[in-house]
């Protein structure tokens, strides 16, 4: 599987995402099927072109409504529409989550009932094509993760069908507030650049609002919006490798990538005794290893450089401890990657009895075995030898090894 990075810097709207997805190489027959199952299919006419802005090359959209109706359709009619089509149900899902964040924000903003919600621009069927296009082209990808920076707000006036409106428009500021997610400010925001449709697909569709933390890139798709700008007016995705499926196909399979958080401080306030305190806490509630090193801080002073390495779900609780047992004010936090070897604990069978180890499988299909020092203490203590006789004993029954959980 892989992930996607939806690079909005520009801004975002429905038709720039749907052709910057098209741009990576999914067929337009992913968007032409699920509208087919709508009965969608004879009230539009799609055309895909390559264009430019700015001398830059990408995918401009068109989309031609045949529908002569003039129909303004409604939350409740796109809901039953989507609901009792044969659309599978995770697709059914990420569209119906789109269109209920769109109704959410026009019922705020005209101060009626969700239920009584009139799209106007967001009921034709350019929008409608948009947002099924797009969650169809994010199902067929089947991506792990969707990661999205934060879009520009915009500035200056747009004509809709309920007049000149400033921009940011309204819709796009309640969803900014409900969804708690920030939108730039820059001089060069000129125009609406970020509009309703786009900004609440970003909303559903990602995972993360934040750059990861590499790019292993597999492929570059831009969408090229229609206004002009005084800049190039694109939108670009990357769709991205990560470590887990690299894995698959590497000849280290014997190891696996993960990312870790790196927390540390530097003390020159603290005893050696509230140190030590400090330092157990950390590791009892979480920290994969702390380690401390002296260091010369200003005005000459002696302190102490402390560091802890914890799973990203136990960083919280440690965040806690350094302030709740350390003398700290504040310390630092990123996220770095590390690469493990896989490992499992078993039993080995000794003279001594059952005795705990960890196997760790190694590269060219090699394996070894490491015994936790607190069965070699037990053992020495207990049967009143030395920790290498202890260590000997086992290493010479290896071969006994039985495993009680999988590699890891």
């Amino acid at each position: 599987m892989k992930d996607l990075f939806i690079d909005c810097s520009n801004g975002v709207s429905g038709d720039m995402l749907l052709s910057s997805l098209l741009d990576l190489g999914v067929p337009l027959e992913v968007i032409h099927k699920p509208l087919e199952l709508l009965g969608l299919d004879d009230l539009y006419s799609l055309r895909v072109e390559e264009s430019s802005s700015f001398q830059l090359r990408g995918l401009k959209l068109f989309v031609e409504d045949n529908d002569k109706s003039g129909k303004h359709r409604t939350w409740i009619e796109i809901r039953t529409l989507i609901d009792k089509s044969k659309l599978n149900k995770s697709l059914k899902k990420k569209i119906i989550k789109v269109f209920e964040m769109l109704a959410e924000a026009e019922s705020i903003v005209h101060g009626v009932d969700i239920d009584k919600v009139h799209f106007h621009e967001l009921g034709s069927i350019d929008s409608l094509v948009d947002i099924i296009g797009v969650c169809s082209l994010v199902e067929y990808l089947k991506l792990k993760s969707i990661f999205c920076n934060f879009p520009p707000a915009g500035s200056g006036f747009v004509e809709t069908s309920h007049g000149i409106l400033p921009v940011p428009v309204p819709a796009v500021l309640e969803l900014a507030k409900k969804y708690n997610l920030k939108l730039k400010t820059s001089d060069f925001s000129s125009g609406e650049v970020t509009t309703p449709t786009g900004f609440a697909l970003i909303i559903a569709l990602s995972d993360f609002f934040k750059q990861p933390n590499y790019f292993n890139i597999n492929s570059v798709g831009i969408g090229l919006g229609h206004r002009e700008i005084d800049r190039p007016n694109f939108l670009r995705v990357y769709l991205l490798e990560n470590y887990d499926s690299e894995l698959v196909s590497n000849s280290l399979n014997c190891a696996r990538y993960e990312e870790v958080i790196l927390q540390e401080s530097w003390i020159d306030d603290s005893s050696a005794e509230d140190t030590s305190t400090l330092i157990d806490e950390l590791r009892n509630s979480g920290a994969l290893e702390v380690s401390s090193h002296s260091i010369q801080m200003k005005k000459g002073r002696m302190g102490l450089a402390i560091t802890a390495i914890s799973k990203k779900e136990d960083a919280a609780n440690l965040r806690l401890i350094w302030f709740k047992f350390g003398t700290t004010i504040g310390f630092r936090e990123r996220i770095e990657g590390r690469w493990v070897l896989l490992r499992r604990d078993g039993i080995c069978s000794t003279r001594f009895g059952d005795v705990r180890v960890k196997q760790v499988q190694r590269p060219y299909g090699q394996f070894s075995i490491k015994i936790e020092h607190d069965e070699l203490l037990r053992i020495s203590l207990k049967e009143e030898i030395s920790l290498e006789d202890a260590r000997k004993e086992i290493i010479l029954n290896t071969d006994t090894f039985s495993p009680i959980e999988e590699w890891n």
